[in-house]
């Protein structure tokens, strides 16, 4: 006898006919639990396929609420859910797409104080986190409780997947033992990311992730697929377990959480908790110095490509990776602002500055689009 309703076995009838999967792997997939870290680019294709195979329990933690600018990849949000949770949004979408699923939502920050708790209740952690800390968080919790780690990641046009399990191969830190300067590596929203790539990436995921629940198949373990979507290229690259890895390893130094915000060198987040007296700026301050300060310099550090969707009256263009070149002909005894989108690059532009002497540079906490939600709605956000 089956444990699978009549209904079930016909919703998964092109499963049950498959030899690697049958009735004995259905019945592994409605027993299984998968914990997905994030509900966003990467966590919407994995979660619907993993709730349309017949996943029994998805696990989403995400403490996002839905945005329009999620909507270009975020498949699992719509119109109607924006101002939403994510883990609310996602919840009403998968129990459409499979009622049979039970989704348990986390709306919260994952971090190393609630990392252990939420993880432990899964088999599997599928990854789709976008930005370093997590994945170096997630990475460690799954190996201190010897869980696979299904990983993905997306900028612009490439992807990559693998499977972290140390107790059969490498971790995230045998790969990338140290995180890069964080001023190196722009976000989605900075760099762009194209909206069907994490579909692709996402749905590979799921693919892992059904795989290890089944048991059929070779997974990613030790392997880590490149995806190149401009040259519809896929490459392979083998990956081996380093002895000397500080949680995997054979003498391992990282036995329980750490700070992940300090280990990655993460800049705070812009406009929160903002870089302290003198180095942010807030759109109303700006405002307000800019009626009264004739000295004042307005400097947009972002790319001319983005000066066509959105600029601010008055400012000049200097393109972050040439503001070294242009020091020497800013005015010494300026008062400066930098601004981009959302802050990392002026802050990092605010760096540069100081460094080369100036005194009085600041940035504008949130960039330009923290200027037009709070002070000029008449420009675009993007």
């Amino acid at each position: 006898m089956t444990s699978l309703s009549h209904e079930e076995l016909l919703r998964y009838s092109r499963h049950l006919t498959l030899p690697e999967v049958g009735l004995a792997g259905q019945s592994r997939l409605k027993q299984a639990r998968v914990l997905l870290v994030g509900a966003g680019g990467l966590g919407s294709p994995a979660a619907l396929y993993l709730a349309a195979a017949g996943v029994g329990t998805l696990g989403i933690v995400d403490f996002d609420l839905v945005d329009r600018t999620n909507l270009q990849r975020q498949i699992l949000h719509g119109t109607s859910t924006i101002g939403m949770a994510k883990t609310d949004s996602a919840r009403a979408r998968l129990h459409e797409i499979n009622p049979h699923v039970a989704v348990e939502t986390f709306p919260e920050r994952l971090s190393s104080t609630n990392a252990l708790e939420i993880l432990k209740r899964f088999e599997i952690v599928v990854d789709g986190s976008d930005n370093f800390p997590t994945r170096y968080l997630v990475n460690d919790a799954c190996v201190l409780l010897g869980k696979p780690n299904v990983y993905g990641a997306v900028f612009r046009f490439d992807g990559q997947v693998s499977v972290f399990f140390a107790k059969d191969g490498p971790c995230y830190r045998c790969l990338y033992a140290e995180p890069p300067p964080p001023d190196l590596v722009p976000s989605c929203a900075e760099g762009g990311v194209l909206g069907v790539l994490p579909g692709i990436i996402g749905t590979l995921q799921a693919l892992e992730a059904m795989k290890l629940i089944v048991g059929v198949g070779e997974t990613l373990v030790g392997r880590l697929l490149l995806f190149d979507g401009r040259r519809m290229q896929f490459r392979e690259l083998a990956l081996e377990k380093d002895p000397d890895c500080p949680v995997c390893g054979a003498r391992p130094t990282v036995t329980s959480l750490i700070d992940y915000e300090a280990f990655c060198g993460a800049a705070p987040t812009p406009g929160r908790n903002g870089g302290g007296a003198g180095i942010e700026i807030t759109p109303q301050e700006l405002r307000r110095e800019r009626g009264r300060k004739s000295n004042l310099v307005l400097i947009d550090v972002r790319e001319p490509r983005e000066t066509e969707i959105a600029r601010i009256e008055g400012s000049q263009l200097i393109p972050l990776r040439d503001l070294p070149r242009a020091i020497p002909h800013l005015p010494p005894q300026a008062e400066i602002v930098t601004f981009c989108h959302h802050g990392p690059r002026s802050l990092k532009a605010r760096e540069l500055l100081t460094g080369a002497g100036f005194a009085n540079v600041r940035s504008l906490a949130g960039g330009i689009d923290a200027w037009s939600r709070d002070v000029d709605p008449g420009i675009p956000r993007y």
